[in-house]
């Protein structure tokens, strides 16, 4: 690997920056407009959600494919090819209204969502030091929550005077653009280890894979039913449900760098801790509590702990073999994916019994990810730079 004296100047850190921008705009631009513009325009009820949600992370669950695609095109090519692939989805996604339409155009744009940030976690893996490893990821959370106040500041802007039609355009655009431009960006380094072109299963994993695993149900919880319940129960229209994903994203981009720092002075076992206890508060007061503004407060303090995740890939960095890094991160994609496809069907029934099943289920398996984080074992790395 390289030396570089701070991890900004390595080329790779630049392709990264640029991708995630795009990759935040695309994601960020569906999510702000997708569930107002499916109830209000597709007439879509709890299970029908719950089913398009569902089989928008089956491409997630199928990421240890992109080992085999890795046979065929460069890694960092593949992550280009995939910002196109979101921005595509995106772009189509206001001209379909039918259930058909509307599942088709998720999981293309889910396809390019995915596989790119499968890529983008095994390049900052490989291309960046252990103790690196955390400010990079912090830093680049913080660049895609800036990008996503910027989607989310437009998109309210718009609102007012574009259909829906039009800001799925405009968004998509926007990330095919970004997309085909990073094609002639050189950003590969030579001197890395190769990584395995096959899937990686080692029992010295294990814990990486199990944390994937409930961290994927607890993101869930808050993609699909943090927000339905805004819209569905306490009646939010498009420009509340940005207000509140500008305001998450003010606090992640000022907050995230901090926590890769965080992450490297007190250790993965410890943030992991703090996340897992104030989840399990944060879902049982989502169940007990009625009122739409302690709700929107519940909704930004949830959003703020998915910054935390990054110790599990830092843990992860420190344990791994350098060849295992790819392989490996399309396998934890994909179990992290596992109750993805099938939770928010299970979960969109349970809020027809009672829409506070869900919430509950999420606190229990924040328990879970809390036993099993105390399994962490991991010295605190001191950085040699913090640039």
């Amino acid at each position: 690997m390289t030396a570089y004296k701070s991890f900004k100047e390595n080329p790779m850190y630049i392709f990264l920056v640029m991708l995630c921008i795009a990759s935040a705009v695309g994601n960020q631009g569906w999510q702000t407009l997708f569930n107002n513009f499916a109830v209000e325009e597709a007439g879509v009820d709890s299970v029908k959600m719950g089913i398009i949600q569902s089989l928008r992370e089956v491409p997630g669950f199928l990421t240890f494919f992109s080992v085999y695609i890795l046979l065929f095109i460069a890694e960092h090519r593949f992550a280009s090819t995939s910002i196109v692939l979101l921005g595509l989805g995106v772009m189509l996604t206001g001209f379909f209204t039918s259930l058909g339409g509307l599942i088709f155009t998720t999981v293309l744009m889910s396809v390019g969502f995915h596989y790119f940030d499968t890529a983008n976690q095994s390049l900052t893996l490989q291309y960046f030091q252990t103790d690196r490893v955390p400010l990079v990821l912090g830093k680049l959370r913080s660049i895609t929550a800036l990008s996503n106040i910027g989607v989310g500041v437009a998109i309210w802007l718009l609102s007012r005077y574009l259909s829906y039609q039009m800001l799925f355009l405009g968004v998509g655009l926007v990330v095919i653009l970004i997309g085909v431009y990073s094609y002639i960006l050189k950003p590969v380094d030579h001197l890395l280890p190769p990584q395995h072109k096959k899937l990686i299963f080692k029992r010295k994993y294990w814990l990486f894979y199990v944390l994937n695993f409930l961290a994927g149900a607890r993101r869930q919880i808050f993609i699909v039913f943090a927000v339905f319940i805004l819209v569905q129960k306490y009646h939010f229209s498009v420009i509340h449900i940005t207000v509140l994903f500008v305001i998450n994203n003010i606090i992640t981009w000022l907050l995230s760098p901090y926590i890769g720092k965080a992450i490297n002075r007190y250790g993965e076992r410890k943030m992991l801790t703090v996340e897992y206890v104030s989840l399990v508060i944060v879902f049982m007061l989502y169940a007990l509590i009625e009122n739409r503004w302690a709700v929107s407060v519940l909704y930004i303090i949830d959003n703020l702990f998915f910054s935390f995740a990054i110790a599990i890939n830092s843990f992860f960095r420190k344990k791994a073999d350098p060849a295992d890094i790819a392989p490996s991160m399309a396998v934890g994609f994909t179990i992290n994916h596992i109750t993805a496809v099938v939770l928010p069907v299970i979960g969109g029934i349970l809020w027809m019994v009672n829409w506070r099943l869900p919430f509950i289920g999420g606190a229990i398996l924040a328990m879970c990810s809390l036993i099993f984080s105390q399994f962490v074992k991991t010295e605190p790395a001191l950085p040699t730079t913090t640039k």
